[in-house]
C-alpha cells in the first residue's frame, strides 16, 4: 500500500489560489482515477478536481470554505499498487514523507507553513502605516483591497471568518460593500495579534474553533436575501469597471432579413449533417470576428498609461445560468474559425457553462466581450464593459418590422426582420470616431449576408 497526495492544481496563469466549496467523496470511499473529488471555486470559475490514481480517500486536508494555495496539497490517498511517476502528477517528485513518522509528518507541515508564510505576495502597494498584526492575507484579498484604496491599517481590522480568523474574499467584499453603503460591521475595533502556531496539524483542529455564522439580519421591508459569492464577485467587477472605464455607446439598427431566412433554409440540413444546432450566435461572432480584425485598436486592453494591443482575437461570450448570474466562456482565436467550427465552438461552451463545466482556462484572455440581450425580450442594452477588455457588443432580440425599402423601380413598405447593436466602448482609448465605425462594420457584414451561402 501507498499513498498519494492529490494536490490543487494550477488553476490559471493569474490564479493563485482557490476556495474548497464541497467534498464529493468522504474517506473511506472508493475513487477511480479521474474521478471528481472535490469541487472548488475561483474569482473566474467554478471547477471539479478529479484523482489522478485509483484508491481509497484517507484524509482531508482541508474544510469547506477554506482557502488553498495552488500546490497544496487537499487530499490523501490510499493507492493499490505504485504511485503514478512524478511526469504524471505534475510534481517534481514523489512526495515520500507521507509514510514517515507523524513526527517527521508534523515537522514537514511546519515547514511548509513557514515557506509559505515566507513566500507570500508582497505588502499592498497603498500609503498606510505598517501592518499592525502578523496578520497572513491572500494575494486575491490583497489585490482587491489595493483595487479599493483599502490600507492595510485599515484591513488589519476587518474581522475575517475563514480559518483561524483569516480574511476570505467574501469578508472583504462584505466590508467594501457596507463602506460605499456607510457601515463599518465586519470591523473589529482593536484587532489583537494572531500569530499562527506550529503545532500537530490534529492539535490544531482541536483547539481553534471555527467563527459562527451571525443570524441572518431582519429587515422591516422584506426579506434579507444574503448575496451568493459569485454575486459578489460578480458585483465587484462590475462596480470596478465602472469606476475604471469611461463607458460610451454607439447604437446602430441592422437589417438581418438575408441572415433570418438564409439560417431557415438550411438549420435542418447542417443539424443533420454536423450533429449541431445552427443558432444566430456563431453567425454575429463571426461578424465580430471580422470586425475586430479589421479595426484592430478594439482589440485592446489598458494597464496603467500604456495600451496593449493584442495578437489574438479572443471573444467572450456571456451565457446565462441556472441560478441567473452570468459566466464568459471565451472562443480562442475566433477569427480562426469557420461558421461549422463556430457553431460547434458556440454551442459546446454554451452547454458546459450551463452544466457547470467550464474548465479555468475556458474563461481567461478574452481580448472583447458579446453577450445576448436579445434572448430576454431587450431591444437593447447599455452592457458594462468587461475590464480589462475596452469594448462589449449587446445584441438585441430580432423582431419583424414594418421597413422602407428602395429600389430602383421606387421606394415600397415591406416587413423586414430587424435588430439593434450596441456597443459600449472605453472613452479613455476608443473615441466616438472608432466605436462607431466599428459596430456600423459589425451591421455591414449581416445586412451584405449571402442568401446562397453554401455551408
Amino acid at each position: 500500500m501507498s499513498k498519494f497526495e492529490l494536490k490543487l492544481p494550477q488553476m490559471g496563469e493569474s490564479v493563485a489560489e482557490a476556495t474548497l466549496t464541497s467534498w464529493l467523496k468522504e474517506v473511506g470511499d472508493t475513487i477511480e482515477m479521474d474521478e471528481a473529488v472535490f469541487e472548488i471555486a475561483t474569482d473566474k470559475v467554478d471547477s471539479e478536481v478529479p484523482s489522478e490514481v485509483d484508491g481509497v480517500l484517507l484524509e482531508k486536508r482541508f474544510d469547506v470554505d477554506d482557502v488553498i494555495s495552488v500546490g497544496q496539497t487537499v487530499a490523501i490517498i490510499e493507492v493499490n499498487g505504485s504511485l503514478p511517476s512524478a511526469s504524471d502528477n505534475g510534481s517534481s517528485e514523489v512526495e515520500a514523507q507521507v509514510d514517515a513518522p507523524e513526527e517527521a509528518v508534523v515537522a514537514l507541515e511546519n515547514k511548509v507553513l513557514e515557506v509559505k508564510e515566507t513566500i507570500a505576495s508582497p505588502v499592498l502597494e497603498t500609503a498606510s502605516t505598517p501592518t499592525s498584526t502578523d496578520r497572513f492575507y491572500s494575494p486575491l484579498v490583497k489585490n482587491i483591497a489595493k483595487q479599493e484604496g483599502i490600507s492595510i491599517a485599515e484591513l488589519d481590522g476587518i474581522a475575517g471568518t475563514g480559518k483561524e480568523g483569516r480574511v476570505t474574499k467574501n469578508d472583504i467584499l462584505d466590508y467594501v460593500a457596507g463602506r460605499k453603503e456607510g457601515r463599518t460591521a465586519g470591523v473589529e475595533e482593536s484587532p489583537k495579534p494572531q500569530v499562527e502556531q506550529a503545532v500537530p496539524k490534529a492539535d490544531t483542529q482541536a483547539s481553534v474553533e471555527k467563527p459562527k455564522p451571525s443570524a441572518a439580519p431582519v429587515h422591516a421591508d422584506g426579506e434579507v436575501i444574503p448575496m451568493t459569492r459569485m454575486g459578489k464577485l460578480i458585483a465587484h467587477h462590475m462596480s470596478h469597471s465602472i469606476s475604471t472605464s469611461a463607458h460610451v455607446q454607439s447604437f446602430v439598427e441592422v437589417d438581418v432579413t438575408n441572415v433570418v431566412n438564409w439560417r431557415n433554409k438550411v438549420k435542418k440540413a447542417f443539424e443533420e449533417r454536423e450533429g449541431e444546432k445552427l443558432t444566430f450566435t456563431p453567425i454575429f461572432m463571426e461578424a465580430v470576428a471580422k470586425a475586430l480584425k479589421n479595426f484592430p485598436m478594439v482589440n485592446i486592453s489598458v494597464d496603467g498609461d500604456t495600451v496593449i494591443k493584442k495578437k489574438n482575437i479572443n471573444i467572450g461570450m456571456a451565457a446565462a445560468l441556472p441560478d441567473g448570474n452570468l459566466i464568459v466562456p471565451v472562443i480562442k482565436n475566433a477569427d480562426q474559425l469557420n461558421l461549422v467550427g463556430m457553431a460547434k465552438v458556440v454551442n459546446d461552451l454554451a452547454h458546459r457553462s450551463r452544466n457547470n463545466a467550464l474548465k479555468p482556462d475556458e474563461v481567461k484572455d478574452g481580448t472583447y466581450t458579446v453577450t445576448n440581450v436579445g434572448t430576454f425580450g431587450s431591444v437593447f442594452g447599455t452592457p458594462i464593459i468587461n475590464q480589462p477588455q475596452v469594448g462589449i457588443l449587446a445584441l438585441g432580440a430580432i423582431r419583424k418590422l414594418p421597413a422602407v425599402i428602395e429600389t430602383p423601380e421606387g421606394d415600397f413598405i415591406g416587413v423586414r426582420s430587424k435588430m439593434f447593436l450596441s456597443h459600449s466602448y472605453d472613452h479613455r482609448v476608443v473615441n466616438g470616431a472608432l466605436g462607431g465605425m466599428f459596430v456600423k462594420a459589425v451591421a455591414d457584414y449581416l445586412e451584405a449576408w449571402d442568401p446562397n451561402r453554401e455551408i
